[in-house]
């Protein structure tokens, strides 16, 4: 029987070996590892396609020596020539490797270039809103009127979607193999863009690049019954498919790659279906042939034989298009040089081996996961998880992985560490997946890992319980014989691993990462009960440190349930909730809230530290369930609870929590907000007369000239510090607190011997110069007065909207916040305590931002605003100066440490907000700039983006502050080295460093920054020429700054080509270059900036003057160029505060 035409191509046949195969940007040894070592899985695959002599390694079995097809079958003697496959990218010479058998004719045709053809099967998948099925079903009727056309259409899709315009003619296809039409495709392609359809950004080319695949997988999905077996359309879409695979153009590997795989998984789909098929006809004959001979059917016996077989015939004939692509194809691109490309093998080949796993499922198909598990690229490693995460997953396939699990475990466990985030979290499934399936491989050591993730900040979520060791006892009984609930040993476990990991002091990042699937995190009368109820006889109590440990986890589950915020560090950082997680929180914030109204007031009688966690509880409840829950009671037990507290307790962390707590058990709009605010007057009335009480014995202590003992001294701090602990959360400035406090201000100020400058007091007694606040008690007074400030502004800010604003009212505002001004400032510059200092310093900062020019906006608040002076702004810096950038001290302990950087950064930042909100100019923060690089890894990032938004307000003005910052730095680099040469100090290289990341920072759009730069180089030649100011200088010797010409070429490759010029002449104006002298060693700098500037360019040097750099002027009657010159030279002092 004569074949049917169409180009045949024999897939028995092994791939074509490359003379020289692309390889992947990791190396081949990197692939394997040991894993490439003789072991069990035997020798190395191969050099290509995987030929191996050991049966391991070798290349995935065939069905059969031959493909055998029908028309075999069938008897036929002619069976279709072998074709030779010879072609390979770097031979564009040879005859194609899936082109027509030798002998036939090989013109070239001619090519037409398509220009936006809307009949063609690429306009119509990529602009059509019509289905692909219709899209398919379509192209199926037109192929069986007209195969040869058709198949054309379907091939200048394929060449189209590479984002080649070059058109097949039906010429070529009848005279041309496939090679010579992928050379004039390739001839055709224009690649100077480097664009093509599959790379292309935007929605439209996305929504093709899925219906590309798409398109694909439904094709051969509306074709699996007859079509794809008539030996014409699957061998040339292959042979094309495999060819356009092996270009070396990039987007017709990468879309003929994409094309292969997805015609693979949808002929793998096709396998499925042959195979339940085949499983059901041989069920049927078996039934039917069992039958007696009476019963049996004759002809439905041979119709189920004839189906079965030709079934088979079927099966087989998929078996050798998968073979042969997966060896033409796939083999080969797998470690292709083209990321994307190795990603697409490593998915695809993972859903063959889930969906096939009797055909695909095998060491000689895994072993190329595992080799790309060591791939460079993120993306590709991760993909490589996903294939193998759904295999561990199945109970079925759990045989089939231990050999590639012994192998590879090692680099799985340790990718849990990896440096991409996606990776990482990946690993740690897939590591938990091992641990279910095959827990006798793993070891301590390897769990450990995963442990230790669950726990560390910058960890990822663990997404099972299996993730922390399960619990070895039953739920036990507690001492009243009640059962204990099915979750109580997980918690306790949990609570021990918490203890004993010691990888974190916050409960946070364990909580979240098993809140997601562990219901014990939110079983919260499994925790109650462990905490309130005594242990059975057969348990063990928790002791404190547990019961701390427990607390705080449960604390930490209570809030991220109700808000459904991850910690600090986990997940996106402008996460957007989605309905269903609203809706889930929603629910776990009304559960926790029906239990904890009930069992929380019992709690209250704990330990401060324990304490500080439980009263953070009610802020997470849902208020409105005291009333529609008839739970007034319980609400009032808690108030009573609460006030019991504030009488009892004066550590800060339980303060400051039960202010919080009882400001959001104040929200107004809820129904319970009037008895919570009678609630909150009674306890603020039982802190003020407190601290009224203990004021006044101190001050009668101290009029008596007694000295007050330890008693008193804890009286008057405790009952300040409730005082600003409420004032931070609540409103107290109706109990009228200013007279008093600020009254403690003044005395304290004259303790230290510093006059008010508002006041004409003259200096008290020698009996009162000791009358001032313990320190402590005077923190608490400033912080106290700072709230006294900002709740008279949101006083003021009511009364506006409601139109009963009076200028008295703004005038007593103003007069207080003057004074707290003065004071602070004082208090800065001379008082010994540094605690004080540090309060009045974010004091000052915070109200110079709340009092700015933002309060022109408001109506009539224009008086309010606070413009700091040149006094305090040198005042601040030198506070930044001196407690700020200091260096790293050794801390016995590093949490102390830590505080201690974080207490500082946050000085930092304070100043730096002034800066970024415009509060004081950019050249405030010269004196910082300079320490960016020293204390890069301390203050890096503050500095970095206070460099970024001053350069937001002003361009020029933030160069030529860095300018500023450079010549103060080089100032000091001269005092330093002494009269000797500042080339050869150390601070110097930290100087060109320092410019280095100033340059860096103007990023590449030199248009952008031309004036700002070219601002730079001015100021840094005009101090460069400066001469020194007692002007005993050799006139014929360089200025004593012209070293600083050196720092300034830094930023020479910022100029644009026609400023190097107009710099270049301002330079020459200013200075000169043609005195024998100047070419000493002194005038190197000069030298080598001018050159910088030259960049190649010839230059006549000037002509000399009388002087080689010229004095400042004050008026210059020259040009008018040169007058705008002068004029600049005032623009920037180099006076900081000048």
């Amino acid at each position: 029987m004569h074949r049917r035409g169409g180009k045949r191509i024999r897939m028995d046949e092994p791939p074509p070996e490359y003379e020289n195969p692309m390889t992947p940007q990791v190396e081949q040894e990197a692939y394997g590892g040991s894993y490439m070592q003789q072991s069990m899985y035997g020798d190395a695959y191969g050099e290509q396609a995987g030929h191996s002599s050991d049966g391991a390694f070798e290349s995935p079995p065939t069905p059969g020596t031959r493909r055998v097809t029908r028309s075999k079958a069938r008897g036929a003697t002619n069976p279709p020539p072998v074709v030779t496959p010879s072609f390979s990218p770097t031979s564009s010479g040879a005859p194609g490797r899936g082109g027509r058998p030798p002998g036939r004719k090989n013109n070239v045709g001619e090519i037409i270039h398509s220009h936006d053809d809307e009949t063609s099967l690429y306009h119509i998948i990529k602009n059509s809103k019509v289905s692909l099925t219709h899209i398919v079903d379509d192209w199926i009727e037109s192929y069986k009127i007209n195969r040869e056309a058709a198949l054309i259409s379907l091939m200048q899709f394929f060449i189209n979607a590479a984002g080649c315009k070059g058109r097949i003619t039906q010429q070529m296809q009848a005279t041309m193999e496939h090679a010579a039409i992928i050379r004039k495709m390739t001839e055709e392609f224009d690649e100077e863009s480097g664009e093509y359809p599959l790379i292309m950004a935007g929605q439209t080319w996305k929504k093709f690049r899925q219906n590309f695949c798409d398109f694909v997988q439904t094709l051969v999905k509306q074709c699996q019954y007859t079509i794809i077996y008539d030996q014409f359309l699957m061998d040339n879409v292959i042979s094309l498919l495999t060819g356009l695979s092996d270009s070396q153009v990039r987007a017709f590997r990468h879309t003929a790659t994409l094309g292969a795989m997805k015609l693979m998984t949808a002929l793998v789909d096709v396998a499925l279906t042959v195979s339940v098929n085949l499983d059901n006809t041989q069920r049927q004959y078996e039934a039917e042939r069992q039958k007696t001979r009476e019963k049996r059917a004759s002809d439905r016996l041979e119709a189920l034989l004839g189906k079965r077989q030709e079934l088979e015939e079927n099966m087989d004939e998929i078996k050798n298009m998968l073979t042969y692509m997966f060896k033409s194809v796939f083999v080969h691109r797998y470690r292709d040089t083209l990321p994307e490309i190795r990603a697409i093998a490593m998915t695809e080949i993972g859903v063959w081996m889930h969906k096939f796993h009797a055909n695909f499922l095998d060491d000689s198909y895994l072993k190329y996961i595992g080799w790309t598990l060591h791939d460079k690229v993120g993306e590709v490693r991760l993909r490589c998880l996903q294939a193998l995460q759904p295999l561990y997953a199945s109970e079925e396939l759990k045989g089939k992985l231990e050999l590639f699990t012994n192998k590879f475990k090692d680099r799985i466990v340790a990718m849990t560490l990896d440096k991409e985030y996606d990776v990482a979290v990946q690993a740690v499934r897939l590591v938990i997946s091992i641990l279910k399936h095959h827990h006798e491989i793993l070891t301590d050591k390897d769990c450990e890992h995963v442990y230790e993730l669950s726990s560390s900040a910058g960890g990822r979520r663990v997404p099972q319980r299996e993730a922390l060791p399960a619990g070895r006892h039953g739920p036990g009984q507690d001492e009243e014989g009640k059962r204990r609930l099915p979750n109580t040993p997980f918690i306790r476990d949990l609570v021990q691993f918490f203890i004993e990991s010691e990888l974190h002091e916050h409960a946070a990042y364990l909580v979240d990462s098993l809140i997601e699937s562990n219901t014990m995190m939110k079983d919260w009368e499994c925790m109650t009960d462990l905490l309130l109820e005594e242990p059975g006889p057969h348990e063990d109590a928790l002791d404190n440190r547990q019961e701390t440990s427990l607390i705080e986890i449960m604390v930490c589950c209570v809030k991220q349930a109700a808000t459904g915020e991850a910690p600090v560090g986990r997940g996106p950082t402008r996460k957007v909730s989605s309905l269903r997680e609203m809706k889930q929180a929603g629910e776990d914030k009304q559960k926790l809230t029906e239990h904890f109204i009930i069992t929380l007031p019992p709690f209250y009688s704990a330990d401060p530290e324990k304490l500080a966690n439980l009263l953070s509880i009610p802020q997470y409840f849902d208020l409105d369930l005291y009333t529609s829950g008839r739970q007034e009671g319980s609400l009032q037990a808690l108030l009573v609870k609460l006030k019991y507290i504030v009488q009892v307790h004066h550590e800060p962390e339980v303060l400051e929590t039960l202010a919080k707590t009882l400001e959001i058990l104040c929200t107004e709009g809820h129904s319970i907000y009037t008895r919570c605010d009678v609630a909150r007057s009674t306890i603020v009335d039982m802190i003020v007369a407190s601290y009224k009480e203990a004021i006044d014995d101190w001050r009668n202590l101290l009029l008596g000239e007694e000295t007050p003992n330890a008693d008193e001294i804890f009286n008057v701090v405790s009952s300040l510090k409730k005082v600003s602990m409420f004032y931070a959360c609540h409103n107290l400035n109706q109990w009228s607190l200013w007279d008093t406090l600020f009254q403690d201000f003044k005395v304290s100020e004259f303790s230290v011997g510093i006059e008010l400058p508002i006041t004409k007091t003259p200096p008290p007694p020698i009996q009162d110069i000791e009358s001032g606040l313990p320190p402590e008690a005077l923190k608490y007074c400033l912080s106290s007065c700072y709230y006294y400030l900002l709740w008279g502004l949101r006083d003021l800010e009511v009364t506006a909207e409601n139109g009963s604003l009076t200028h008295s009212t703004i005038q007593e505002l103003r007069d207080k916040l003057d004074e707290f001004i003065d004071a602070s400032q004082m208090l800065i510059r001379s008082s010994p305590h540094i605690l004080i200092k540090e309060e009045a310093y974010i004091g000052l900062c915070d109200l110079l931002i709340v009092f700015s020019e933002q309060l022109q906006n408001l109506q009539s608040m224009a008086e309010l605003v606070c413009r700091p002076d040149r006094n305090l702004q040198m005042l601040l810096n030198e506070f930044v100066q001196t407690y700020v950038f200091v260096p790293e001290q050794d801390a016995e302990h590093d949490e102390h440490r830590i505080e201690e950087l974080h207490k500082r950064r946050n000085f930092l930042a304070a100043y730096c907000k002034l800066i970024v909100y415009n509060i004081m100019p950019t050249k405030a923060g010269a004196d910082v700039f300079k320490h960016y690089v020293k204390y890069y890894n301390e203050y890096g990032d503050i500095i970095k983006a206070t460099l970024s938004k001053a350069r937001e307000i002003n361009k020029v003005n933030c160069a030529l502050t860095m300018c500023l910052s450079l010549n103060m730095m080089y100032n000091e680099v001269q005092r330093m080295s002494g009269g000797r040469n500042p080339r050869q100090h150390d601070e110097f290289f930290a100087l060109k460093e320092l410019a280095k990341r100033f340059a860096l920072s103007f990023g590449l759009d030199a248009v952008k920054n031309r004036e700002a730069i070219t601002a730079l180089h001015r100021a840094g030649i005009l101090f460069a020429v400066t001469p020194s100011e007692n002007n005993t200088d050799d006139p014929t010797g360089p200025p004593p700054n012209l070293l600083f010409l050196e720092i300034l070429t830094e930023f020479t490759n910022k100029l644009l080509k026609q400023d190097k010029r107009v710099v270049m002449a301002f330079l020459d104006r200013r200075i000169t270059t043609g005195m024998p002298s100047s070419r000493g060693e002194d005038w190197q700098p000069l030298l080598l900036y001018r050159n910088s500037l030259l960049h190649g360019e010839t230059d006549q040097l000037p002509t000399t003057s009388k002087r080689a750099y010229g004095r400042k002027r004050h008026k210059d009657p020259d040009s008018d160029h040169d007058q705008n010159d002068d004029l600049s030279d005032q623009e920037f002092p180099g006076n900081l505060y000048g």
